[in-house]
């Protein structure tokens, strides 16, 4: 598995792959993957060419990431992060539970949109992965999802959201519909991400309010 985070240090060999001015290693080689993998796929990038591209040796890669899967994992995982993160901020909140879900409905898609070619790339590349690093990525997926569905549980018997909507089909459909946004969106697009994710809040609120 790919660290959550990175430190420095381990020897004269990472130290001689940092550049003055430049940004860390770890973030070199993710930036790296990430264009290399949505140019010409996952399956036909080499190891190789991403150290080239990021200015680094294979030694400081595997310093890093154990192997070209590890990249791709924390290409998503770090959006998955990002998410958690903000999505527990805003559930944890002392605001109407109406607001709270609303504000991670709408947080969801902006952070999505922002992480575009992160999420199409994992997305694309993922049953290339070794199966414990998909059931790594599923389970953060599903404890996602889990807290949604607890807020639209939460508003059912608080009377606020309809009784009738079944909280596993409402996420399932929301979710669909944001991993969705990689085929369609586009940045020069009519709308801005921000846009995008209040109708699509809006879009599930009215669905569920009593």
């Amino acid at each position: 598995m790919a660290p959550s985070s990175f430190t420095e240090g381990g020897g004269e060999t990472v130290e001689r792959t940092r550049h003055s001015g430049q940004e860390p290693v770890p973030q070199r080689l993710l930036s790296a993957a990430t264009r290399l993998f949505a140019e010409q796929g996952f399956e036909t990038t080499s190891v190789q060419q991403i150290v080239d591209a990021a200015g680094v040796t294979k030694g400081a890669m595997y310093h890093y990431f154990g192997s070209k899967d590890d990249l791709l994992y924390e290409i998503y995982a770090r959006v998955l992060r990002v998410q958690m993160s903000r999505m527990e901020q805003a559930a944890d909140s002392s605001e109407s539970v109406e607001r709270r879900l609303r504000a991670v409905a709408a947080d969801v898609v902006v952070t999505t949109v922002a992480y575009l070619e992160d999420t199409v790339i994992f997305f694309r590349s993922m049953h290339l992965l070794h199966s414990d690093k998909q059931a790594e990525v599923r389970a953060q997926r599903r404890r996602y999802h889990e807290r949604v569905k607890q807020l639209i549980e939460e508003g059912q018997r608080a009377g606020v959201f309809r009784a009738d909507r079944s909280p596993e089909l409402v996420v399932d459909f929301f979710f669909g519909a944001v991993h969705h946004l990689g085929s369609w969106y586009r940045r020069d697009g009519p709308m801005s991400g921000e846009q995008v994710g209040d109708q699509f809040a809006d879009l599930l609120l009215d669905a569920l309010r009593a």
